[in-house]
């Protein structure tokens, strides 16, 4: 069967089994299925569980459930609360400090638990009170902390980095260490942007008024409960770059380590056992569903020459390999507007990765790049996760449309993060470039 043909005819079975609802995961699968059995038979789907059976022995899949876990015990452990307290503490005197302490926290909060979706609710239940009572717009409450929350998947340990290691067949560790510098960068951006508007617009983000700021007492004593959680992220993160340990070593200790916070806190009891417990379940359960859909498919279009099809069609794109990277950022904000980021990643992964390493790219840096467009997914509509995640969490006076409104100012801080990663790639390569390995 000709590559456009096995193109056609894959892509309306993608498209159909989208439509009835049909998860992602099982849609790639069923199709890699389908259509090997169809071209090769029995043998066909004997090559695609020999390629599932190596891949579900990589080492590096136990670091899923464990980085979940010391996420999920950090979070149900009112880690954020004391986070936030201490943020207030500090920043509260300045206009849009309180934001600012938002978008700190959710970066912290991302370096815990390498999701969107636990600082997103979080600081809707935690911050976004506080902000409103204290008369901070709508749109500078809720913009900080639907931005913030997607830096989960950008500052690790993030679920989606490790999923794309995989799928790319790099390193985690480095695609790690390539998110932290444009993490931390696109946190400043966001900070940068909230004072600019506290500078020229006081009103909308006013400082707390002089009687209610906090002496260096105060703060020096709100730093006592967040020590032992910063310390923890340090050592998880350091080992990693250092080469001391894998990540799935690291991911180990981390839950461990997550454990002992619980513990100090005196937060440690059996209902928080079963319910991290049971959110990490849940999570892992996703990401190895995805991640064997994702496996199939990609053997299929290996397998039936339709990677060779694509890229070829793809090097015929004007304007050279930069075209050809325009073209698929471009298919990605579209797709990301209607696809989870994770179906996105399942779908152009196995496709676009062979072509970019062709072209002289690094993988490293690719899935890095991959991450900060999928930032943009989870702020813009219709399908922005974070913007209904957020609106679970709000008063019944906040519509959807005040949501989308806050946003855009901070999409727009991540496409402008976006061009300089894709302009000056040091800046991803450069930490990996400094690991012990």
């Amino acid at each position: 069967m000709e590559g456009l043909g096995l193109l056609l005819i894959a892509a309306t079975l993608l498209i159909l089994l989208l439509l009835i609802a049909l998860p992602t995961a099982f849609a790639l699968g069923s199709i890699a299925v389908i259509m090997m059995f169809v071209l090769w038979g029995p043998s066909g789907l004997d090559l695609c569980t020999r390629r599932l059976y190596t891949m579900a022995q990589d080492f590096a899949l136990v670091s899923v459930p464990l980085f979940v876990l010391m996420g999920t015990v950090l979070e149900k452990s009112e880690i954020a609360e004391d986070l936030y307290a201490a943020m207030h503490v500090w920043s509260g005197g300045i206009p849009g400090g309180l934001a600012v302490g938002t978008v700190l926290i959710c970066m912290l909060f991302a370096a815990m638990t390498g999701l969107s979706a636990g600082a997103t609710v979080t600081m809707g239940l935690v911050a976004l009170p506080q902000m409103l009572s204290r008369g901070y717009s709508k749109e500078l409450a809720l913009g900080p902390i639907a931005a913030g929350g997607a830096l989960g998947v950008l500052i690790p340990p993030s679920v989606t980095m490790i999923l794309y290691a995989m799928i790319a067949q790099v390193s985690v560790g480095r695609v790690f260490m390539g998110g932290v510098v444009p993490g931390v960068i696109l946190g400043l951006f966001f900070i940068c942007y909230i004072l600019l508007r506290g500078f020229l617009q006081p009103h909308l983000v006013p400082a707390l008024p002089l009687e209610e700021r906090f002496g260096w007492r105060e703060k020096i004593s709100s730093l006592k409960k967040v020590i032992l959680p910063i310390a923890l992220i340090i050592i998880v993160m350091g080992s990693i770059f250092a080469g001391i340990a894998a990540p799935t070593e690291a991911a180990a200790v981390g839950a461990a380590g997550a454990f002992l916070c619980a513990a100090v806190s005196r937060k440690f009891n059996w209902e928080l056992i079963k319910e991290s417990s049971f959110t990490a379940l849940r999570v892992t359960s996703m990401a190895m569903w995805i991640y064997l859909g994702s496996t199939c498919f990609t053997t299929f279009v290996v397998a039936s020459g339709l990677s060779d099809y694509i890229s070829s069609a793809l090097l015929q794109l004007p304007g050279g390999k930069w075209g050809v990277m325009i073209s698929i950022q471009i298919v990605w904000l579209i797709l990301g507007a209607f696809i989870d980021p994770w179906g996105i990643m399942m779908i152009t992964a196995p496709i676009f990765c062979p072509v970019v390493k062709s072209l002289g790219f690094d993988l490293v840096w690719f899935g890095v790049i991959f991450v900060i467009n999928m930032e943009m997914a989870f702020l813009t509509p219709p399908f922005g996760f974070n913007l209904f995640y957020l609106k679970g969490v709000t008063p019944e006076d906040i519509s959807m449309t005040d949501i989308m409104r806050s946003v855009w100012a901070f999409v727009g801080c991540q496409a402008l993060c976006l061009i300089v990663f894709i302009l000056c790639p040091w800046l991803v390569l450069w930490l990996p470039g400094k690991m012990g390995i």
